[in-house]
């Protein structure tokens, strides 16, 4: 039987962090175990016909300073720099992101519409919100009508695939930009030179795709650290045991737990009925992105948002502008994102050709455009969707496993809305707890559980 004091299943950024934070702070053995033939998740890269395509846009947004030092040291030399170039495409015009900053140029009667229905809000709001207000009720006290109406409700129904008086404010934190009336006012005389948001810069590797990031992580760990290839089929979490596809019976002091957090539920016993009832609560939605290598470079801009609804997709980037490596020189490279509810049976033949019709209509694509190649990448759990049941049905499951001895991170481990930076400093703060480290000092790092015993 194969053992470890350390378990941890995923070999995407989450688990690949943590295991590197046990090696530099402690001397306990851990083990990765990923079901892919490669690490990464889906922070990964496919090489295919002279083209790099990231399981959609990856982007490097670099704030904490523990973070950056490490992945910039991780990556060396192969990095590199960029200011956001992406825009929102609605009533046939390009604005600048956020839309909410940036309606010069759109049609006069919008762009009235849109500021009147905002100044409404600063100078006339109405009666308070409740405590954890739905995020349609929320975005026409923020923004007013006219900007929810034009923008922030159509997008996000396409991305959430729910009705927005069903989804909660709760994620969006530092992902939607709230300007000030001036700025409002200043982005609907003429061009903002403001950038807004959490990304408006970002790093990105010069060569390998974002799956440099990751490859760099598994270079840095212990030779068999990581077993590729080797889904998990069962957890037994009283005798601590699980059993790996092509390792057998692996024997663990501690788990970590970095995998679709329902899909760990499934696998795991004994739980109670109230947890699986839980995890029968939680929603995400799929990511059908479709991939095209196209002979031209297409864009100059680095993603552009699709908010109405005769547009099948939501968002549509140019990795190409990324790294010139992502593609052949002279070619552009493009990722296509639509979103359905986890479960829905999608036909891919008729999504591609709807969203190849929409990129001609938007002049993305051109009439006599030579597609050099097309690749799906699907990612099953995309976006874990924050309606009113989220977080009671998470708080059931997570009290339980911390009871178990489970640490359960990251992305998917967690079950929220995140970024790599997030997700790797997610790695560090396990590595710690499960040291009995504590937080790095004056790194205010939420979610510090007392509970859970330190490895000895």
């Amino acid at each position: 039987m194969t053992k470890a004091d350390v378990l941890i299943l995923g070999g995407g950024l989450a688990g690949l962090s943590t295991a590197y934070h046990l090696n530099a702070l402690g001397r306990v053995s851990s083990l990765v175990v990923e079901k892919n033939p490669s690490v990464g998740g889906t922070a990964g890269t496919v090489a295919q016909d002279g083209f790099l395509f990231d399981y959609t846009g990856h982007l490097l947004h670099l704030h904490d300073e523990r973070a950056k030092r490490l992945i910039l040291d991780l990556l060396g030399r192969n990095v590199a720099s960029h200011r956001r170039r992406s825009f929102i495409y609605s009533h046939g015009v390009h604005t600048p992101y956020p839309f909410q900053a940036n309606t010069f140029g759109l049609p006069e009667r919008v762009v009235e519409d849109c500021v009147a229905g905002f100044l409404r809000t600063v100078h006339r709001p109405g009666p308070s919100l409740p405590a954890n207000p739905s995020f349609e009720s929320w975005c026409l006290r923020q923004f007013g009508p006219g900007i929810s109406r034009h923008f922030m409700l159509p997008y996000n129904r396409k991305l959430w695939r729910l009705p927005l008086s069903k989804l909660t404010t709760e994620w969006q934190g530092r992902f939607v930009p709230r300007p000030s009336a001036a700025e409002v006012l200043c982005g609907a005389l003429g061009a903002q030179k403001k950038a807004f948001g959490y990304n408006s810069s970002f790093r990105y590797p010069r060569r390998g795709g974002i799956q440099a990031l990751s490859d760099a992580f598994l270079a840095r760990l212990r030779p068999g650290q990581v077993q590729v290839g080797c889904a998990v089929q069962k957890i037994d979490l009283r005798q601590r045991v699980a059993v790996v596809e092509g390792l057998g019976e692996v024997s663990f002091k501690r788990l970590v737990n970095t995998i679709p957090l329902p899909d760990f539920v499934d696998l795991a016993w004994p739980l109670s009925s109230e947890v699986r009832a839980a995890r029968g609560r939680l929603r995400w939605n799929t990511v059908y992105n479709l991939n095209l290598g196209v002979a031209r470079d297409v864009s100059d801009k680095h993603w552009v948002y699709f908010p109405e609804a005769r547009y099948p997709f939501y968002r549509v980037g140019f990795s190409h502008n990324f790294s010139r490596a992502n593609a052949p020189a002279g070619a552009g490279a493009i990722y296509i994102e639509a979103a359905r509810p986890a479960g829905e049976a999608v036909d891919l033949v008729r999504l591609e050709n709807a969203m190849l019709d929409g990129l001609r209509r938007c002049g993305i694509l051109r009439s006599g455009d030579r597609l050099l190649t097309k690749l799906w990448l699907p990612i099953r759990c995309g976006y874990v969707v924050y309606d009113f049941a989220r977080t009671p049905a998470l708080a059931r499951i997570l009290a339980a496993l911390r009871r178990r001895g489970v640490e359960s991170i990251g992305r998917y481990g967690a079950w929220k809305y995140s970024f790599m930076e997030e997700t790797i400093l997610d790695g560090e703060r396990c590595a710690r707890r499960l040291l009995g480290l504590g937080a790095p000092a004056g790194s205010g790092a939420p979610g510090w559980d007392a509970e859970l015993r330190p490895l000895r």
